[in-house]
């Protein structure tokens, strides 16, 4: 992360320009404060905090932008126009080998605003080595094939055979298969494998299987479209056994130690050691109707102090999201920035609320639409004009 240790300076006046970066406002926290910049179209936070005698000045996590020498560039930027003394640096260029375009990978940003079906849809949740995936593309090179997975090395290994083998119809996506559905249309997809997923024994919460994602799975799949679980582990069988009871009306089929066209490694040494594997089947039989996700994250046009702003010091926590307020950072009584972590408990997102003239607004832009950030934003509304 490209961060500077500069000798104690002045705060600098804002807004201001300087070298092509525009420096909007300094906000202050008793531990730190948020410098907000703008470079080349783009927006982010750098944070300046005490270190030792000296100033500290790096790049804000949660507001992180791309490529880093945006945030290279905003960083010596500042110190420039603040005149201090650089103590130490990391924000040269580092010269290093062009990575390879990697046009089969995308960001869930794609599947919000530039996602169109144009073929029938396969999905692989935790796809691995990628073995099975890729599989699925050259058998069926008529079908769009979506893998998701959160491991980046098996993406990267995934992504290398793809390119080798000249494949074309496969994107992967690096975001949980729980909350990834959301964003597509019912009745798009063909089938969903499910093979080998962590069985997560003393965290079963955290299994991809719930009736939540089987809900989200009927929806999405085709009439006579599959979701297919294949699992080694018995207590996730039996767990999923459990799960089925509470679809008593969707055909599900069961079968044991079933040899398929392609396995893994890891899958043909437990074979050899005579370990049982399961598959579990769900098929849809209905046509869901098409769900309009019409999510409005704007605040209306209420107006609060934030400097008479007091905020809840513990987590709200509710049966499918959460929201925690962690910090205001002021610039004077009416404007500022609100820093809060809400949404899902699977994919959590830390966010800014920008107050200026009393009148809130995301920074960096509005949170995914998904349904847990949704039922967040709400009651980020309700706490924040409640007790104002």
């Amino acid at each position: 992360m490209p961060h500077l240790l500069l000798s104690d300076h002045k705060q600098i006046s804002t807004p201001t320009i300087y070298d092509g970066v525009e420096f909007d406002f300094v906000a202050h926290h008793p531990l730190e404060s948020k410098i907000a910049v703008k470079t080349d179209n783009k927006e982010f936070l750098l944070t300046l905090k005490n270190k030792d005698n000296n100033k500290l000045l790096k790049l804000d996590t949660s507001t992180r932008v791309s490529p880093v020498s945006l945030a290279q560039k905003a960083l010596n930027s500042y110190a420039n126009l603040c005149g201090a003394n650089i103590l130490f640096s990391n924000t040269q260029p580092k010269t290093k080998k062009l990575e390879p375009k990697k046009e089969y990978l995308k960001d869930i940003e794609y599947f919000v605003h530039s996602f169109s079906i144009t073929k029938d849809i396969y999905i692989e949740v935790g796809f691995g080595s990628g073995r099975h995936l890729i599989y699925q593309a050259l058998q069926n090179p008529d079908k769009l094939i979506i893998g998701l997975e959160i491991h980046t090395p098996s993406i990267e290994q995934m992504l290398k055979q793809v390119k080798l083998q000249n494949i074309t119809n496969i994107i992967a996506v690096n975001y949980d298969a729980r909350l990834f559905l959301e964003f597509l249309d019912s009745n798009s997809v063909q089938r969903i494998f499910v093979h080998f997923p962590v069985p997560w024994d003393k965290k079963p919460h955290r299994r991809v299987l719930s009736d939540e994602f089987i809900n989200e799975s009927l929806r999405v799949l085709k009439p006579n479209g599959t979701l297919e679980l294949r699992t080694d582990s018995i207590k996730y069988f039996e767990y999923t056994q459990e799960l089925i009871k509470h679809f008593a009306n969707t055909p599900t089929k069961i079968i044991k130690n079933q040899d398929i066209d392609i396995t893994s490694k890891y899958e043909t040494r437990w074979k050899k050691q005579g370990k049982d594997i399961w598959d579990v089947i769900f098929t849809s039989t209905t046509k869901d109707a098409k769900i309009k996700n019409q999510y409005d994250f704007n605040f209306e046009n209420n107006i609060i102090s934030l400097e008479n702003l007091t905020l809840p010091n513990k987590p709200m926590v509710k049966k499918d999201f959460f929201i925690h307020f962690e910090y205001r950072y002021i610039t004077d009584k009416s404007n500022g920035l609100i820093k809060l972590t809400f949404g899902s408990f699977n994919k959590p997102v830390t966010k800014y609320i920008l107050v200026q003239d009393g009148k809130l607004s995301y920074y960096q832009g509005l949170p995914l639409p998904t349904s847990a950030n949704y039922k967040a934003h709400n009651l980020i509304k309700e706490v924040i004009f409640d007790i104002s």
